[in-house]
């Protein structure tokens, strides 16, 4: 099957993100945001292949555009799973070869397959045999001290070399010894410059930043000179960065929502989860940053940390946490 790598709008993205891109989170981000592409965690293959399938992929299909990120480094098993991605109708397929964690090391994939890019390109050609999703690869900019920019070209030239053209580098190195996955984020400097210049030498791929993101004005100035931005943890400590960016980046009309308009209509996917047995902390978890620099967030916060994961809470916690924030 032959890889048609149809064209994705990835102007803007949220980053996947272990334990915090679940689809209550893409549910709700996608109240702020309609045109956003969105990641799922991390799945890995074997997870996929001989797990609870339908608990690892499964989504609401308002949730879309949304792609799913792989972790592994079986040709065949990336395959298949790609293959399983198209048939729950994600929108892309994305290999992990950015995770720096100890775990998804010792299953060789995530970031230590930087070093192995002939086996990258082997993965990748058999998942874009294997659907008509564009495949696209999320790496790092280095790893220890195979970190010379040499070595990212050769990296971006042979994985580029299987048709794939589209590539999100995380603008920072990972030490794959040393550093826990969360200094990994913090420790290793910000390179813009580097993602930068590789559009530059690759001016028919698609290069996608990330790290470090921030603010609307941050991404405005990256789009000058890059395809895309995806930003992380921010969209989720400051969720409501994302109201204004369909009208900023995808030229959309539709009226900026209000904090309180989205958490009203959040209400009722509340509803319908805990229905069918979802605990509410589930899912506000997901929603403590929307007030973040508002009046009465602290409060909101509060509110619902202690209130949400108590037996029996319900909808009424979220619309009495929203009392409490002044509007």
């Amino acid at each position: 099957m032959q890889n048609i790598n149809q064209k994705m709008d990835r102007t803007l993205s949220v980053a996947p993100m272990l334990d915090w891109s679940t689809s209550h989170c893409r549910y709700f981000h996608r109240l702020l945001t309609k045109q956003t592409l969105l990641y799922s965690e991390m799945v890995t293959t074997g997870a996929i292949i001989h797990g609870d399938r339908q608990r690892h992929l499964s989504f609401n299909q308002e949730e879309q555009p949304i792609a799913l990120q792989l972790g592994g480094s079986s040709p065949k098993d990336l395959a298949l799973c790609s293959k399983i991605a198209e048939d729950y109708a994600y929108n892309e397929v994305n290999l992990n070869v950015g995770c720096p964690s100890d775990r998804v090391q010792n299953g060789r994939f995530g970031a230590c397959l930087m070093a192995e890019p002939q086996l990258v390109a082997e993965c990748i050609d058999a998942m874009q045999a294997a659907t008509l999703l564009p495949v696209t690869v999320k790496s790092r900019i280095g790893i220890d001290d195979l970190d010379s920019y040499e070595a990212l070209v050769n990296f971006i030239e042979i994985v580029s070399a299987t048709g794939c053209k589209t590539f999100i580098l995380h603008a920072r190195k990972a030490w794959l010894s040393g550093l826990s996955p969360k200094q990994n984020r913090e420790v290793p400097p910000l390179r813009y410059d580097i993602v930068q210049q590789i559009k530059q030498d690759f001016p028919h791929l698609e290069i996608i930043i990330n790290g470090g993101i921030k603010s609307i004005e941050q991404t405005e100035a990256l789009l000058q000179s890059l395809d895309g931005v995806m930003i992380g943890r921010e969209a989720y400590h400051n969720p409501y960065l994302l109201a204004e960016v369909d009208a900023l980046f995808f030229k959309q009309s539709t009226a900026i929502k209000t904090r309180q308009e989205i958490v009203l209509e959040l209400i009722p996917y509340i509803q319908s989860q805990l229905s069918v047995g979802v605990k509410l902390h589930s899912i506000t978890r997901h929603i403590l940053g929307l007030f973040h620099g508002v009046a009465g967030a602290r409060a909101w916060r509060r509110e619902l940390s202690e209130k949400a994961p108590k037996a029996g809470a319900d909808e009424q916690v979220v619309l009495q946490a929203l009392s409490l924030v002044q509007l």
